[in-house]
């Protein structure tokens, strides 16, 4: 039984691929970030990789050291990407290999893409993803960045997903209030 998700605080850990980790800057990510803290109360950690290894510190990090783990319902992933692989640092992983390297690890976690990365996968591939991690859903765009940014709706699931426990209700909500968005992105959920 999942808890009452307006009883508690729930947080989204945010990892963004960069080419340099010595170069980084404040940038249109992190301001969206720190507008939904101020303007609709859901913090966030963001975090940077430029490495396989990277993600995976980043992650084991906030798994055995943060003890609010259990209140990071959603992990933002903002890394490119094609289909069923993620792009770091000009080297490519499948979500199979990451599925693997996470094994059991994302229990309860919503594994959300911005659409920096398509998210092309099929329904097995998905059933493998959430199977091997624990994952309870993830979610993305069938169409990568395009000068159309996934920002407005990534912001709108994230709110949606603050008030509502029933991942299909939020879904529908959200595309009945960003149907446009929704339909050009190729929003979709696998769970």
């Amino acid at each position: 039984m999942k808890p009452n998700l307006i009883e508690e605080d729930h947080f989204i850990f945010c990892l963004e691929a960069v080419a340099d980790l010595d170069k980084i800057s404040t940038n249109p990510l992190i301001k969206n970030l720190e507008k939904l803290a101020l303007e609709q109360g859901i913090n966030s950690i963001h975090k940077t990789c430029d490495t396989i290894e990277g993600l995976e510190e980043s992650l084991n990090a906030l798994r055995y050291d943060d003890h609010n783990f259990k209140n990071y319902e959603i992990i933002y992933l903002v890394m490119p990407g094609e289909n069923n692989n993620i792009c770091i640092n000009d080297y490519y992983y499948s979500l199979e290999e990451i599925a693997e390297l996470f094994e059991g690890k994302l229990r309860g976690k919503i594994l959300h893409f911005a659409n920096t990365k398509a998210l092309d996968i099929s329904l097995e591939e998905a059933r493998y993803f959430l199977d091997v991690t624990g994952a309870s859903a993830i979610s993305g765009y069938g169409t990568a960045y395009n000068m159309l940014s996934s920002t407005t709706i990534d912001n709108a699931f994230f709110s949606l997903f603050q008030k509502q426990e029933d991942l299909v209700a939020i879904v529908q909500e959200l595309e009945e209030k960003h149907y446009a968005l929704s339909k050009a992105l190729g929003f979709r959920v696998y769970c």
